[in-house]
């Protein structure tokens, strides 16, 4: 039973009461601003509180985050799955579009030719997009890994890199190449993540935006 004896609860009165509960138990714990939101969305994303301390948010993210959101950013993410999970009306509001290679037939022929792995190819690809880009990775580390190829070759310039796949190869390193650098950066440090924390992610700075700015 819930906490007032009905089960059958509207959607967002559970959402309500979740960032509550979130709230409560991350007690006085302070965020820099603009990131308290990130953090609390992606636990309520993932029921883990690891979070609080896991996510690592570069001087400025959130500012560079919206100034690119503001601009009609073009948002990459490395799965469906997190395409999926982005607010497309949240998105729209803002102008901006949310696009995933990994599918594309042309980008698997190509991976398969190089020997090379799709999201490497999907990250060449999405370095020679126009304007503001954001890149969510949730899945593939050695989208990460060429994605900061690129950085390094000044062949990319992320508004924003959210860095947070999920695993065991690769995973960590992959996240640590972006820690100091430049490059603003939400990163979820050691192996936990996912799609739906990138997807999490990119909400909490589209609703964010939105409520203050008053799209």
């Amino acid at each position: 039973m819930t906490e007032n004896g009905n089960l059958f609860v509207k959607p967002q009165e559970i959402e309500k009461r979740s960032f509550e509960i979130i709230a409560q138990e991350l007690g006085n714990r302070s965020f820099p601003e603009g990131t308290a939101e990130v953090v609390k969305r992606v636990i309520h994303a993932t029921a883990d509180f690891d979070y609080a301390e896991n996510l690592k948010f570069s001087t400025g993210a959130a500012a560079a985050a919206r100034e690119a959101l503001q601009a009609g950013a073009t948002i990459v993410t490395d799965t469906n799955m997190a395409l999926a999970g982005i607010s497309k009306p949240a998105l729209g509001r803002l102008g901006g579009k949310a696009v995933c290679f990994m599918a594309d037939a042309d980008i698997a022929a190509e991976a398969r030719a190089r020997g090379v792995t799709r999201a490497v190819v999907s990250m060449e690809r999405a370095a020679k997009l126009e304007g503001a880009v954001i890149f969510a990775v949730g899945n593939a580390p050695t989208a990460l890994i060429r994605l900061h190829e690129l950085v390094q070759a000044g062949e990319a310039a992320p508004a924003l890199v959210i860095g947070v796949p999920v695993g065991f190869v690769n995973v960590v390193e992959a996240k640590e190449l972006f820690l100091g650098g430049e490059t603003p950066y939400i990163i979820a440090r050691g192996r936990k993540g996912g799609s739906n924390v990138a997807a999490a992610i990119v909400n909490a700075l589209l609703y964010g935006l939105i409520q203050r700015e008053g799209f």
